[in-house]
């Protein structure tokens, strides 16, 4: 039987780390998750969309504070904290 890790709070911090945000220790997900979103609207963050979506597609492994923290903050961001839902279909 295979045993996948759970993708907790302190996963979720370390890679948004790993991205350039930077954030206290004790940084809970949702306050990672603003954060990140600040960032990215301030000066980009390159590799939050994939991130997102990556950690969204493990939604298995996923605590569900990283979960709601995402859903809440970065669901639907680009790299940029702008709404990828913007402009499209407008022509």
């Amino acid at each position: 039987m295979m045993i996948a890790e759970l993708i907790d709070g302190r996963d979720f911090r370390d890679r948004l780390l790993a991205l350039g945000v930077r954030l206290p220790e004790d940084a809970c997900p949702e306050t990672c998750a603003r954060m990140a979103r600040l960032k990215a609207r301030e000066v980009g963050l390159p590799g939050l969309a994939a991130l997102v979506h990556e950690l969204m597609d493990k939604q298995e492994v996923l605590l569900p504070s990283v979960h709601q923290a995402i859903q809440a903050h970065l669901l639907g961001l680009d790299d940029n904290g702008e709404s990828r839902a913007a402009g499209k279909g407008s022509a």
